[in-house]
């Protein structure tokens, strides 16, 4: 069995290289109405971005999705790689965090209050999600990020490190699993104004995902006949996607997960337990039939054991 550590490290360099020098071919060809110098990038440039990369293929992509930005003229932001620091200890994160902070600092450079807090709560959101949610989602569940354009529109300057798809029904996605986990560590992402805390924003999608099933969710939301016997619903899916939705799927099923996601912070907790009460007071038997109708009533059994694992925990703080 071939394990990747046990590969040559000049084999490895070779192969970041050669993806390197064909993929700024194409960016050079692809926008060719940039003054490109004859010999964009140089052999040095290739040289230097290889030891930074320090074998890691994520670096190497992630620099190319960076620099292929069609809004920055491709040689200004290959010298902002090549400016950064030279530090590949620590297997590679240190290198990977600078490079992380710098497409972070170009996104939020120079927006205004509203744009920066916006994106700030979608990235947050994405970097937690319990899967991947659309934008059209993201932009139901953070009703204060304003429409799905807006959200795509704070989310495309982000597309070196995120997937985010043309269409708002299809799933942003993240490349590489080390980008949630430099956002939320804070001994990688040290900046401030970047730093995802996981309790902080498990705690602002919880209470979106409460806000949202109290404004959505409602006695046969799905307007079936009375009485009616679920599996002779011939157009039961047709039902769940106009009345239900992503978003309210999403809500239904894993509000407890980020309801557990603020265990052991030191944050106030009376909102929550006021949202939760109002939740069980007005709307339990609704979630239990949406529940249903998705066929996912398991999900309320995990949500029910989670909601009494995190009362006896933060009873104890």
């Amino acid at each position: 069995m071939l394990r990747l550590h046990d590969i040559e490290p000049d084999l490895v360099d070779s192969d970041i290289k050669l993806f390197l020098k064909t993929q700024f071919t194409g960016i050079a060809k692809t926008q060719s109405g940039c003054n490109f110098a004859e010999d964009w990038p140089s052999s040095q440039d290739i040289d230097a971005l290889c030891k930074k990369a320090a074998g890691f293929f994520i670096y190497a992509s992630t620099i190319v999705k960076f620099v292929a930005s069609q809004y920055h003229p491709p040689t200004e932001r290959l010298a902002l790689i090549i400016s950064l620091p030279q530090d590949t200890s620590h297997e590679g994160k240190s290198g990977i965090n600078l490079l992380y902070t710098q497409v972070l600092e170009q996104a939020f450079h120079d927006v205004d209050e509203d744009f920066y807090f916006n994106l700030r709560s979608v990235v947050g959101t994405v970097a937690l999600a319990a899967h991947p949610l659309s934008i059209k989602s993201l932009s139901e569940l953070l009703g204060n990020c304003g429409t799905p354009s807006g959200t795509y529109n704070s989310l495309h300057a982000l597309h070196s490190i995120l997937l985010v798809p043309d269409k708002e029904e299809e799933p942003v996605r993240i490349f590489h699993k080390s980008l949630p986990n430099f956002l939320t560590n804070p001994k990688r992402c040290t900046d401030s104004q970047f730093f995802v805390d996981p309790p902080v924003y498990h705690r602002e999608i919880l209470l979106s995902c409460l806000k949202l099933m109290e404004e959505r969710l409602k006695r046969n939301i799905c307007h079936l006949d009375d009485y009616a016997v679920l599996s002779e619903v011939r157009d039961l899916l047709i039902h769940q996607r106009a009345h239900i939705g992503d978003a309210l799927e999403y809500v239904c099923c894993f509000w407890t997960t980020h309801l557990m996601g603020t265990v052991g912070s030191n944050l106030d907790i009376k909102d929550v337990e006021q949202a939760i009460n109002t939740f069980f007071t007005k709307y339990f038997l609704f979630w239990l039939e949406v529940l249903s109708l998705l066929g996912k009533l398991e999900a309320g059994v995990y949500a029910l054991s989670n909601i009494d694992k995190w009362y006896t925990q933060v009873s104890h703080v």
